[in-house]
């Protein structure tokens, strides 16, 4: 008898068949209150999860006691509270390295978006007001040969710094947990504090996991920290930036521009004050988003989610090896 698997995001075709080749597959393509009632019914007797953003927490997983995995398709994992899913034996996976060279392409490219005022100049030229030559007031600043800081020197952060020690000639700071002797002998970056590097860097790239540790690690302290020529981009986690202090940073002019991929509530009030701002580029958490990382992400966390009902171990896990169920 095949194990039951609930998946909760709509996948592509090639991946819904996949898994349904070695599991019964419940599929909910889209997750709404009128779904609800029917995913915690089948939630009972589900063996695994399967899908992107769902709070499996402690409160879930009563409501779920043969599970046995839960796979994100994301790299990212605060939705699992990993604690509760160690204590009862559940697995879960995520999906790293197949975004990283996306992610990376996508942060570049906001930084560049912020520097030379791009969509803010794209709807200059198509509200029709482009009709004289251009004056100081429409420049941007170059981004090449700047400092870059970047927090959080893991895979995507060391892809971003490939990107600008060699395509941009930029100087590279890095402040992480640890020290990534890698990234300083590739890239010649140089590893410093916090405070450092918000005082040095002109372009500040946030690219950390969302823990306790990390929640609003960006605030009213560290913008005023950074120069007021200092562009800021946040591609990591919206509650990784205290969002009032950054609105008054803008506001108050202690940096000149910012960007973010990301918010704490998303999708993202339209009345949010960064949205009326002309020299904020704000992006739909678009990082991973092409269509190719896209399905190599589904497919990886397909791939972790049936080994482990197989009773192998998944390439990406997140909690301990469970002990053998009886």
């Amino acid at each position: 008898m095949k194990p039951k698997v609930i998946i909760y995001k709509k996948v592509e075709p090639v991946i819904l068949e996949y898994v349904r080749d070695a599991c019964e597959v419940v599929y909910f393509e889209n997750m709404d209150d009128n779904t609800s009632a029917s995913f915690y019914e089948e939630l009972k007797t589900a063996e695994g999860l399967f899908g992107a953003g769902l709070k499996v927490d402690e409160e879930l997983l009563e409501r779920a006691p043969q599970l046995k995995i839960v796979s994100n398709i994301s790299v990212g994992y605060d939705n699992l509270d990993l604690a509760a899913l160690n204590s009862r034996g559940v697995m879960a996976t995520n999906t790293p390295d197949v975004l990283n060279e996306t992610v990376a392409d996508t942060m570049i490219g906001l930084m560049l978006a912020v520097a030379r005022r791009i969509p803010e100049l794209d709807h200059y030229v198509k509200a029709g007001e482009w009709t004289a030559n251009l004056t100081p007031t429409h420049f941007g600043v170059d981004m090449h040969h700047k400092t870059l800081g970047i927090i959080g020197m893991g895979r995507i952060g060391a892809a971003i710094a490939k990107r600008a020690h060699f395509g941009f000639g930029m100087n590279i700071l890095y402040h992480n947990r640890s020290r990534n002797e890698e990234v300083e002998r590739t890239y010649q970056a140089t590893y410093c504090s916090l405070e450092k590097l918000c005082q040095d860097a002109d372009f500040i790239c946030l690219m950390v996991p969302l823990t306790p540790e990390t929640q609003n690690l960006i605030g009213e302290k560290e913008f005023a920290l950074m120069k007021k020529t200092a562009i800021f981009v946040n591609g990591s986690r919206g509650a990784t930036v205290d969002e009032e202090a950054l609105v008054e940073a803008l506001q108050e002019g202690k940096i000149l521009a910012a960007g973010t991929d990301v918010f704490v509530q998303e999708p993202v009030s339209p009345d949010h004050p960064l949205l009326s701002m002309p020299n904020v580029v704000t992006l739909p958490h678009i990082g991973s988003a092409t269509a190719e990382t896209r399905l190599a992400m589904a497919r990886f966390a397909a791939e972790n989610l049936v080994m482990g009902l197989e009773g192998k171990q998944p390439p990406a896990l997140l909690t301990a090896i469970p002990s053998k169920r009886s």
